[in-house]
C-alpha cells in the first residue's frame, strides 16, 4: 500500500496553496476556514514540516510547500482528466472537408441536412477558404478544387462541371439581350484574370459585341455576394451556374438568355492513401451521389442556345 496523508489533507493543502487564502480554500471546498488550518496543520504535523508562512492577514508558501504545490497541482489535474474522459460521451468521427468560400457556401452548406441523414454517427468539420490547403498536413481530409484536377500525388476525381452564363431576379421582367442595357451588371472579383476567364467582358465577346455597361455596374470582392445581389434584384450576373443551381430550379433566379461560357470542373482531391479510408469513403460517395443528383436535374432544365468556350482561371 501506498505510504500518503489523508487526502482530504492534500486537498486542502492544495486549494490553499493555489489561492494562497485558507478562507478562499474554504470556500471552493465548501468546509470553514478552521476546517482548512486543521487539515493543513495535520498534513505538517504527517510530514514534519512547515508548509506555510502564517501572517494576521496572509499566508504565503515556505521552500517545502512551493516544492510539494507543483506536485499535488499536477497530480490532481491528471485525476481530473482521466475521470472525465471516463465520463464523456464517446465522441463521433469528424471528417474535415475544405473548400472555396463560395462553393461552401451555396453548394455544400445547404447540402448539410442531407450529409446527416445519409452518414450517421459521421461530423463534418467545414472549412471554407480560398487558399489551397496542404492535404499532406494532416488538418484537412477531403478537399473540392477548381481546374484541371492535376495535383501531384493526389488523387482528383470530377465532382461537376462549371459554366457561367446571366443571371437576374425574374422580377426584373428580362427576356433577351436587349434588356441587358437597362439594369446593372453585377461583377465579382477573380483571384487570376485571364483572357479565358469567364467575366462579362468575355461574354460579350462571345456574341461578337463589346462591353458595354449603360445601366451601371455593381461589383463584389466574393462570388456569393454577387449571387445575393443578383437575387435581390439588383442587376444582372454573370456567375457559376453550379452555384446557383437551387435558385435556378426554384424560381428565384432566372437564366433569361445564352450563351453559356465553360470553366473548370470542381474535383474532389484526397492523399493517396488517406488516413480515415473509410470516413473519407462515406463522405466522398455522398458527394458524388449529390453531383449526379444536380446534374440529372440540369438536364431536365431547357438552357439558350451556347457556344461555350474553355476557361483557364478559377479560384482553387
Amino acid at each position: 500500500m501506498r505510504d500518503l496523508p489523508p487526502l482530504s489533507a492534500l486537498r486542502a493543502f492544495e486549494a490553499a496553496a493555489r489561492q494562497l487564502s485558507f478562507k478562499k480554500a474554504a470556500e471552493e471546498l465548501s468546509v470553514t476556514p478552521t476546517a482548512i488550518s486543521h487539515q493543513v496543520r495535520q498534513l505538517e504535523e504527517w510530514l514534519g514540516l512547515q508548509l506555510f508562512e502564517r501572517h494576521v492577514r496572509r499566508v504565503a508558501l515556505t521552500r517545502a510547500g512551493r516544492a510539494l504545490f507543483p506536485v499535488l497541482r499536477e497530480g490532481f489535474d491528471t485525476l481530473v482528466r482521466g475521470i472525465d474522459a471516463l465520463r464523456a460521451p464517446p465522441a463521433q468521427d469528424v471528417l474535415t472537408l475544405t473548400s472555396t468560400v463560395a462553393f461552401m457556401s451555396k453548394w455544400l452548406v445547404p447540402r448539410v441536412p442531407a450529409f446527416r441523414a445519409a452518414c450517421p454517427g459521421l461530423d463534418l468539420r467545414l472549412h471554407a477558404s480560398d487558399e489551397a490547403v496542404d492535404l499532406r498536413s494532416g488538418d484537412v481530409d477531403l478537399a473540392i478544387r477548381y481546374g484541371r484536377g492535376a495535383h501531384s500525388g493526389l488523387r482528383s476525381e470530377l465532382l461537376c462541371q462549371d459554366r457561367f452564363a446571366p443571371v437576374c431576379s425574374p422580377r426584373l421582367g428580362v427576356r433577351g439581350q436587349e434588356d441587358l442595357g437597362r439594369h446593372p451588371l453585377i461583377h465579382f472579383e477573380w483571384r487570376r484574370v485571364e483572357e479565358a476567364t469567364p467575366t462579362w467582358s468575355r461574354w460579350f465577346a462571345s456574341i461578337g459585341r463589346r462591353y458595354r455597361a449603360p445601366g451601371g455596374e455593381l461589383r463584389f470582392s466574393e462570388e456569393s455576394h454577387a449571387i445575393q445581389a443578383a437575387i435581390a434584384g439588383q442587376g444582372i450576373a454573370m456567375v457559376s451556374l453550379v452555384l446557383v443551381a437551387e435558385e435556378l430550379a426554384s424560381g428565384v433566379l432566372v437564366q433569361p438568355f445564352g450563351p453559356e461560357l465553360e470553366g473548370f470542373a470542381y474535383h474532389l482531391v484526397y492523399v493517396d492513401t488517406p488516413r480515415n479510408a473509410e470516413r473519407l469513403g462515406r463522405v466522398r460517395q455522398w458527394l458524388l451521389a449529390e453531383a449526379k443528383l444536380l446534374e440529372a436535374r440540369e438536364s431536365r432544365t431547357q438552357r439558350p442556345a451556347s457556344k461555350p468556350k474553355p476557361d483557364t482561371s478559377r479560384r482553387s
